[in-house]
């Protein structure tokens, strides 16, 4: 299976730049290396590989938007944020280690994500600028993101709103992820913007079928609390038009980038697949 081969490279990866990072090393290597679905490198790693590029040279961008992901994820936990006690099934950072380590340990993983990308020597300089500018613009409306998601609790929103949260908080790195294999593939702007059509779909269909899925799924298919949005009086699709309607709405969103792939210069099955199995969350 290719997207294994995917996890398998980057894990290497991971794990190699995780190898020295000095006495933060323990806390970051914990929360990176103890699991996750990594399909945003796997994204990466599609989108470059179906235009023919080397996959050495994807590598730093797939380890880079993995660790602003696992760092996000870090803070996210903390009391002061969403606070959760449970990530991947097992004690969040902050739990397994202090407050303090868990938000050094992502600021770490953050100053390492753009480290990889300035240090690798298979990248031009071009092509390194044009990188960083797509995970510095993402990092950051990933940040404002989750401001606005803090800033709702308690809140009645609209649907909008919420849209716009969505977008920012989990579409940003999303598309980020897709748009890094685009970059160091060189791929035309025509299939740029198709590729970012489909990215900001799955983007929030992602997210929306994550606050089902907080309705519905257990804690060993979550990797977290189950209801925990629901407890923290969070705005979500489910609460705002119906569990229903947000099954149809993520579902819509799905087949909408699968459809819009079918515009792209190359053979995209391979993107078209992973919207498959995103949609049944089976991989």
């Amino acid at each position: 299976m290719q997207f294994d081969q995917y996890v398998a490279r980057v894990n290497t990866k991971l794990d190699y730049y995780l190898t020295t990072q000095g006495s933060l090393t323990e806390a970051m290597r914990y929360s990176v290396l103890a699991g996750g679905k990594r399909f945003r490198p796997i994204l990466s790693y599609c989108v470059a590989d179906m235009f023919g590029s080397n996959l050495e040279q994807v590598d730093s961008s797939s380890c880079a938007v993995e660790f602003i992901h696992a760092y996000s994820l870090i803070h996210d936990d903390l009391p002061a944020m969403d606070d959760d006690d449970i990530r991947h099934n097992q004690p969040s950072c902050h739990k397994r280690f202090d407050e303090a380590q868990a938000i050094l340990a992502g600021d770490g993983l953050q100053a390492l994500a753009f480290e990889v990308l300035v240090n690798d020597p298979l990248l031009n300089s071009q092509i390194k600028i044009d990188l960083l500018s797509t995970l510095t613009h993402a990092a950051f409306e990933m940040a404002e993101g989750q401001a606005i998601d803090l800033s709702i609790v308690d809140r009645t929103v609209d649907i909008s709103l919420l849209e716009s949260m969505h977008r920012k908080k989990t579409g940003a790195l999303l598309s980020c992820a897709v748009d890094l294999g685009a970059v160091v593939a060189q791929c035309s702007e025509q299939d740029r913007h198709t590729l970012k059509v489909f990215s900001q779909a799955i983007g929030l269909a992602y997210q929306i079928q994550d606050d089902v899925l907080d309705v519905e799924a257990p804690v060993g298919v979550l990797g977290k609390q189950q209801h925990s949005d629901s407890e923290k009086n969070k705005p979500t699709y489910p609460a705002i038009i119906g569990l229903q309607a947000s099954k149809e709405a993520y579902q819509a969103l799905y087949l909408q980038a699968s459809e819009c792939l079918n515009e792209l210069s190359v053979d995209a099955k391979i993107l078209q697949l992973l919207t498959q199995k995103l949609q049944t969350r089976t991989f």
